[in-house]
């Protein structure tokens, strides 16, 4: 036994039509606005992603952005240099010197996992956009463009005053409150003593009796 199909809905024969028609002097109806590029700047969005800024005094060469990037598109150089020791005695370290810091943005496919995941808050998102070029092969900029870049890139947002305080700034402030708590202890102890001690500017004590004048 099969199954019967439901009846079809009966359609009145140019109706599709009418309601094309009807968008039609709708959109007839409103003025056109025509966006006056490039001689006008378009107004875009605070956190629009437009291209990568490296704030290169916060990277580590960690290369955590080069490794997570799915695209393969950021290629990072370094050298090693010895750091002396610090105090006498102590023992000299090594760190990480930035070479070279490139993104291809013909690969780049702007999925901002290399911002998110970098510790060090080094690469941020830029609103700028105009960085078009004639051959493909000058799509790879340099750090030095990365940083002209970062100085686009606009404030965070404000926080919620109703969020929870950050870490850092709750343990800053418990240390502070702690070290002013510490130094007015210290103030009023001093103050007792002041006020305890006798007064060596004070009266000299009257003469024993027999003494001579």
């Amino acid at each position: 036994m099969t199954g019967s199909r439901p009846p079809s809905r009966s359609r009145i024969p140019g109706s599709g039509l009418a309601k094309g028609l009807a968008v039609t002097l709708r959109t007839m109806t409103k003025r056109a606005h025509t966006a006056q590029y490039p001689d006008v700047q378009p107004e875009l969005p605070p956190r629009s992603r437009g291209v990568i800024g490296l704030f290169e005094e916060n990277c580590t060469v960690c290369m955590l952005c080069a490794r997570e990037c799915p695209d393969w598109c950021i290629y990072i150089d370094s050298h090693k240099e010895t750091v002396p020791a610090a105090t006498p005695g102590g023992r000299e370290r090594s760190r990480n010197v930035l070479d070279r810091f490139a993104i291809d943005f013909s690969l780049c496919m702007y999925c901002g996992i290399c911002i998110e995941v970098c510790p060090f808050d080094a690469l941020f998102w830029s609103p700028e956009f105009e960085y078009a070029e004639t051959d493909i092969r000058d799509l790879t900029h340099e750090r030095d463009k990365l940083r002209e870049w970062m100085w686009t890139v606009p404030a965070p947002p404000a926080l919620d005053p109703a969020a929870e305080e950050p870490k850092e700034l709750a343990a800053a402030r418990k240390a502070a409150e702690k070290l002013a708590a510490a130094r007015a202890e210290a103030d009023r102890s001093e103050a007792e003593q002041a006020a305890g001690a006798p007064d060596a500017t004070g009266p000299a004590a009257p003469p024993a009796e027999g003494g001579q004048a």
